[in-house]
């Protein structure tokens, strides 16, 4: 089974590694962003002066939350045990990779994945982008259909299937994306046991 064999595994940081607490409506509703946008796509089609300045907003209020973070239910024992098997391990995320850094020192994980490997919305173009995981696999040398990608949301699932890897969702009570997803795991515990078998 792809979960017990795998040896290249990346990870969404934010509701994945961590319990969830961005509010997207309140970023919104501050950065006056429509409903329907993507955050990002939205910040990036501003004029240069008011997108600097609503990213450096937006870049503080993450910091917050990332000195904050809070491990999610079975991720330190999951990271723990994939790191002891020797598999290699990465982050990609759409926050920025000083937070991701800060996010994963304020949940014991830092240690578990090299500066290389973590990759942030400045290193990568943006998920559902399959970019970021296609820089991984070239570093790691390996083809993408060899690599777990995990994470709790859409766009973690549309990357992982627009790069041609295995989709993992995490941290949803239901299978939220069945066409998206190749395994379902309703927290890090239950994926920490399936990969143990």
């Amino acid at each position: 089974m792809m979960l017990q064999t795998c040896q290249h595994w990346v990870f969404d940081m934010d509701g994945t590694l961590t319990v969830a607490v961005h509010d997207f409506q309140h970023i919104r509703r501050i950065l006056e962003i429509p409903e329907s946008a993507d955050i990002l796509g939205h910040l990036a089609s501003l004029p240069t002066l008011e997108g600097q300045e609503k990213h450096a907003w937006l870049l503080e209020h993450e910091r917050e939350l990332a000195l904050n973070s809070q491990p999610a239910p079975g991720a330190i024992e999951l990271i723990e045990h994939l790191h002891n098997e020797q598999r290699q391990l990465a982050i990609l995320t759409r926050n920025a990779r000083e937070l991701a850094l800060l996010t994963l020192g304020a949940i014991g994980l830092r240690d578990y994945f090299s500066d290389e490997h973590i990759l942030g919305r400045e290193q990568a173009i943006p998920k559902p982008d399959p970019d970021g995981l296609l820089k991984i696999a070239q570093s790691w040398q390996v083809h993408p259909q060899h690599m777990i990608m995990v994470g709790d949301f859409q766009m973690d699932l549309k990357t992982a299937q627009a790069a041609g890897a295995y989709a993992v969702q995490v941290n949803t009570a239901n299978n939220l994306w069945p066409e998206l997803t190749d395994f379902h795991a309703t927290n890090c515990q239950a994926l920490l046991k399936a990969v143990t078998g």
